[in-house]
């Protein structure tokens, strides 16, 4: 089975669905409906700020593309954070590679439609070598001078990931979230006039199972996406892998009706067929053209404010 059905089994055979906006709060028992979250219109979400945050110049643009298209065009300020330097993969030698990447991740950013990215230039496959300490307080710094309400990471809870980078990043990032918003964790900040600021909402995603209670319909913005990952032409599944399957084949005297007759077309919808067609099957178990899949955690309800409103009276 293709880790793509998998999660889509996961998401689509162990919860219900239900169209609400909101994750209810259940204490100690995890909640065992699937939210689905669609479009909206306007800018709902004008004046809030998230951060699309990876290990690799290609995470996002796989996993997460749709959903930070989405929440850009309902009016978010966004950036992104790129926690290695991708030196292990991409063309030619290590710094050729380096730079590569470097230059896809701006692109990205900007397809993305993010006002800014931020690269903190770690050794790729190396960060389970770094200091978590350090790690978690540059990303405390950025979510308070950002003053970031959204992350969108790799799930911390995800099961059997081997990359090191992948949940390394992930911890750091969940730590970082509420650590940011206490006064008494690195008190320099607020003399260099930070202000403490905690990350309440987080969309995490994952490459196998993980606790889903999220599904986004990105049906809207596949399009986009497959701009934004033909674009990682260093490292990512898309680049040129259509045009190059469409030459090998036409070599052997084959060709596929799927490809076209130009790279461009080729590229396009072998991205579509083949790097986001685990998008196509998770929308496909919930009526949806394309979704992507996630573990949401958002703002807790404001239990005493409400009781307040609903049952005090006047002396």
């Amino acid at each position: 089975m293709k880790r793509s059905e998998f999660i889509a089994r996961v998401a689509g055979g162990a919860f219900a669905v239900s169209t609400a906006g909101a994750v209810t709060d259940e204490g100690p028992f995890a909640s065992t409906e699937v939210q689905i979250e669609r479009a909206q219109q306007g800018s709902p979400h004008a004046g809030k700020v998230l951060a699309a945050i990876q290990p690799h110049a290609d995470d996002i643009p796989i996993f997460a593309a749709g959903l930070v298209l989405k929440l850009i065009h309902e009016g978010y300020t966004g950036y992104l954070i790129r926690t290695t330097n991708d030196d292990h993969t991409g063309p030619g030698s290590v710094g050729e590679g380096v730079l590569a990447n470097e230059r896809d991740n701006l692109a990205v950013a900007k397809a993305l439609g993010l006002k800014r990215s931020y690269d903190l230039y770690y050794r790729n496959h190396m960060l389970d070598g770094v200091a978590p300490l350090e790690l978690r307080l540059r990303l405390i710094f950025l979510f308070r001078l950002l003053k970031v309400d959204t992350v969108v990471c790799y799930d911390p809870w995800a099961h059997y990931e081997e990359n090191p980078d992948h949940y390394v990043t992930a911890r750091a990032v969940e730590a970082a979230c509420w650590m940011a918003g206490m006064a008494k964790d690195y008190p320099e900040h607020l003399d260099a006039g930070l202000s403490p600021h905690p990350v309440l909402e987080k969309y995490y995603f994952a490459r196998g199972p993980q606790y889903v209670n999220r599904v986004v319909d990105t049906s809207g913005f596949i399009e986009q996406k497959i701009t934004v990952n033909l674009l990682n032409a260093a490292q990512g599944p898309a680049g040129q892998s259509g045009a190059q399957l469409r030459r090998r084949l036409a070599q052997q005297g084959l060709r596929l009706a799927l490809l076209g007759s130009d790279d461009e077309t080729a590229n396009r919808e072998y991205t579509r067929q083949f790097v986001l067609d685990r998008d196509a099957d998770i929308g496909k178990r919930y009526g949806l053209s394309y979704a992507e899949a996630y573990h949401y955690i958002g703002r807790e309800p404001a239990k005493v404010e409400d009781y307040v409103r609903k049952n005090a009276v006047k002396l």
